[in-house]
């Protein structure tokens, strides 16, 4: 098995002319539309009884969410969103608010311009004009850039599954909001943590709260600008990165800032094939030729032999 010098690097070139056109669909923008709905979580009103995660299980037909809601402990450890869990509560205790827990919903953001879109070359992620991201499972190779792409930790796979394995995370209830209905967390929450309407009319309702009770909050409100804006809006009374959220983020949209590093995944996975195909083909080639060249050697030695040029091989008694 040989493989030529010419071949071989025309499979490079094959791979990156296939490179080429997948980095050419990870540069598009998704801007906000001017009507797009969000969610307002208000991290002073939460109380950590997690019946968000239920009501979203048994929306997205999931088992019930574990721990189970009346497990004792069941905050102890922080939990990241898992194919079961689209979105979890995960408790915090800041060091000004030591022995007073805090506690943030922590899920898929629905970002204006989401990462996951820009990354994605066979476009299985599209902002829609009510505000959420929708993906299309048909499209998905599998690749799973998105899910390294997104800063928030928000996307899993279905490893578990090895016929048709997807990316999961929180739709923002998205046929629910088609229906005129609201997310079900935001219907499920007892104190009003949760508010669901239009983004712009969310952003009103915390500044009047941020001025109403100056004490209380943060004069910021987490996901207004950050990497570009998000349709998920967060108030705080403590540093959000004091409850998982990034620390100091760019208000850059996230395409602009990771866009040119993840768009070589493309060209890697392009020509990594062709170039395992070359380095296997030298490696097998050299292979050949070694036992071809040791053959070679243990015929000439034989002939040595037996025309009494080489000293006989010592029998082992």
């Amino acid at each position: 098995m040989s493989l030529s010098r010419r071949r071989f690097l025309g499979s490079l070139a094959s791979g990156a002319l296939i490179a080429r056109s997948a980095k050419a669909g990870t540069t598009q923008h998704f801007t906000g539309h001017p009507d797009r709905r969000g969610l307002l979580h208000d991290t002073t009103l939460c109380v950590g009884c997690r019946r968000c995660e239920a009501a979203c299980n048994q929306v997205n037909r999931l088992a019930p969410p574990l721990p189970a809601l009346d497990s004792p402990n069941a905050l102890a450890q922080p939990r990241g969103i898992t194919d079961n869990l689209y979105t979890v509560v995960n408790q915090y205790q800041p060091g000004r608010l030591a022995g007073q827990a805090i506690y943030r919903k922590h899920q898929c953001m629905h970002c204006n311009e989401p990462c996951c879109a820009s990354v994605c070359f066979v476009k299985a992620f599209v902002k829609t004009p009510e505000g959420p991201i929708l993906y299309d499972p048909e499209l998905c190779v599998g690749c799973r850039y998105c899910v390294l792409a997104c800063p928030y930790y928000a996307l899993a796979y279905e490893y578990n599954d090895p016929l048709r394995p997807r990316v999961v995370r929180c739709t923002m209830c998205y046929p629910r909001i088609k229906q005129g209905l609201n997310p079900s967390c935001a219907d499920a929450c007892p104190t009003g943590a949760i508010t669901y309407g239009r983004r712009d009319t969310l952003l009103q309702l915390a500044q009047e709260r941020m001025h109403k009770f100056p004490g209380r909050y943060l004069p910021h409100i987490f996901g207004e600008n950050e990497y570009g804006g998000t349709s998920w809006l967060t108030l705080a009374g403590v540093p959000f990165v004091q409850l998982g959220l990034p620390d100091e983020p760019s208000a850059a949209p996230l395409p602009d800032l990771v866009t040119g590093f993840l768009s070589l995944a493309p060209l890697v996975a392009a020509l990594y094939p062709g170039l395992l195909a070359g380095v296997f083909a030298f490696t097998k080639r050299r292979e050949i030729i070694s036992q071809h060249e040791l053959r070679s050697l243990q015929l000439a030695l034989e002939k040595a032999e037996r025309s009494g040029l080489a000293a006989p091989k010592e029998k082992v008694p």
